[in-house]
């Protein structure tokens, strides 16, 4: 399976209009058929990994660099909403008890 696939399985869908759309809690990166060339400088061992990865996965420069960066700019975006939360806490934290209502409800497997 084509490494471009391989992403979109893992991290969306088709949006409504066609486009290819990856989200995280309502933060949206999408597609379209309309791109732009860029150029690039990367060091001979990254190329050489770059190129191995595009044969493995019969795919293409283009397409693995476009969803690695798209992998990493939902990563980034996940690690600003886990420092939110972390941030919150530090302000408000959990007092004791606060949970417990939920206790019942939880699932730990072989229970």
């Amino acid at each position: 399976m084509p490494y471009h696939h391989e992403i979109l399985c893992l991290l969306g869908g088709k949006h409504a209009a066609g486009r290819t759309c990856y989200d995280v809690d309502n933060y949206s990166y999408g597609s379209s058929d309309e791109m732009t060339t860029i150029q690039m400088t990367l060091d001979e061992e990254l190329l050489k990994e770059v190129d191995g990865t595009v044969k493995r996965l019969r795919t293409t420069r283009s397409a693995l660099i476009r969803d690695s960066i798209r992998h990493y700019l939902k990563s980034l975006h996940v690690s600003r909403l886990e420092a939110q939360d972390r941030e919150a806490y530090k302000r408000k934290p959990v007092r004791r008890g606060e949970f417990d209502i939920w206790e019942g409800e939880q699932v730990w497997g072989d229970e």
